[in-house]
C-alpha cells in the first residue's frame, strides 16, 4: 500500500483524464491520495474528486501564490466549511453526489504557507492568510499541509505558535530545520524532486532523516522524477517508483518503505483511516 500525502488532481492538466489517472494509480497500488485545494474557487473541484473516487481524499486552504486571487472573506467561507466538515455534513448548498456513499472527510488544512522564493507576491497579506487559516486548524483539530520556499524558519515560529501539526509538503530546507520541523511532530513529504541524481542535499536528507519522518508524495502535475524529464506531466501512479528511489538510497526493501510511509501518513492524518473500509479496499 502507498498514499500520496500530496496531488493537485484537480489541475487542469488532467481535464482530458482525470478518471484514468486515478484508476492506474490505484492499480499501481496507490491505496490514497491527498488532494489539496489552493484556493476558494477550487473548493468543488477537490471535494468532487472525494465523492467521485473512494480513495481520493481532501484538504482545503488558500495556498499562497494565490493570496492575490483571495480576500479575507474566503476564510470565513473556509471555516463553514471545516465546520460542517466537523459536523458530518456538506457545506450549505453543496450537493451529496457521493459515490462512496457517505459525506466525504476533510483530512487536513491545505496547501498553506509561505512562499518568498517567487518575487513580486506580498509576503505581509502571505502571513495574514497562513495565520488565520493556523488558527482555523487549530480550532477545529486538523493538521496542515504546508507549502514551504525560502521561509521555512518563518513557518517554523508560526506553527509552533499554534501547536499545529502536518506535512512539510516537498520539503527542501536544511538538515536543521528539518530536526526542527521533526521535533514539533512535523512530517516531511519527498517525492520527484529527491529522485533527480543532482539532487544532493535532497538525496542525503531522504537517507539520513529518520524514515518515521518521512511521508511519499507526488505533487503532480508538477515536481516531475527524473524519468519524465523537467517538463513531463507527473501522476500520482509514478509513486511506487519514487518509493523505489527512496528504498535504494536507504538500502532497504521497498516494501519497507512502503510499509513505514503509509503508517507515517495514517498517524499525521488519522481521518485517512476512514478510506480503507472493506468496500473502499475492494474499490
Amino acid at each position: 500500500m502507498l498514499i500520496d500525502t500530496h496531488c493537485h488532481l484537480d489541475a487542469s492538466e488532467f481535464d482530458a483524464d482525470r478518471a484514468d489517472v486515478a484508476q492506474s494509480a490505484w492499480d499501481a497500488g496507490v491505496r490514497a491520495i491527498v488532494v489539496p485545494g489552493v484556493m476558494r474557487a477550487n473548493f468543488t473541484d477537490v471535494l468532487a474528486l472525494s465523492q467521485q473516487h473512494a480513495h481520493c481524499a481532501m484538504a482545503l486552504g488558500i495556498h499562497p501564490l494565490f493570496v492575490d486571487q483571495s480576500q479575507p472573506e474566503d476564510i470565513q467561507h473556509l471555516a463553514q466549511w471545516l465546520r460542517a466538515n466537523a459536523e458530518g455534513k456538506l457545506p450549505p448548498g453543496i450537493q451529496d453526489e457521493s459515490a462512496v456513499g457517505k459525506t466525504p472527510r476533510i483530512v487536513a488544512v491545505g496547501e498553506i504557507g509561505l512562499d518568498f522564493f517567487v518575487e513580486g507576491y506580498d509576503q505581509a497579506k502571505q502571513e495574514f492568510y497562513f495565520i488565520e487559516q493556523l488558527k482555523l486548524a487549530r480550532e477545529f483539530d486538523l493538521p496542515v499541509l504546508l507549502h514551504v520556499r525560502r521561509s521555512v524558519d518563518q513557518v517554523i515560529k508560526q506553527v509552533r505558535r499554534f501547536g499545529v501539526k502536518g506535512i512539510a509538503h516537498a520539503y527542501n530546507g536544511s538538515l536543521q530545520q528539518a530536526e526542527a520541523l521533526i521535533k514539533l511532530g512535523f512530517k516531511l513529504g519527498f517525492g520527484g524532486a529527491m529522485t533527480w541524481e543532482r539532487a544532493l542535499k535532497l538525496r542525503s536528507l531522504a537517507r539520513e532523516l529518520p524514515l518515521e519522518a518521512i511521508v511519499l508524495e507526488t505533487d503532480a502535475p508538477d515536481i516531475p522524477p527524473q524519468w519524465l524529464g523537467h517538463h513531463g506531466r507527473n501522476s500520482p501512479d509514478q509513486l511506487p517508483k519514487i518509493a523505489e528511489v527512496l528504498a535504494e538510497l536507504r538500502g532497504v526493501e521497498t516494501a519497507e518503505i512502503a510499509c513505514a510511509t503509509s503508517k507515517n501518513a495514517l498517524d499525521i492524518l488519522p481521518f485517512l483511516s476512514e478510506l480503507y473500509t472493506p468496500a473502499n479496499v475492494s474499490h
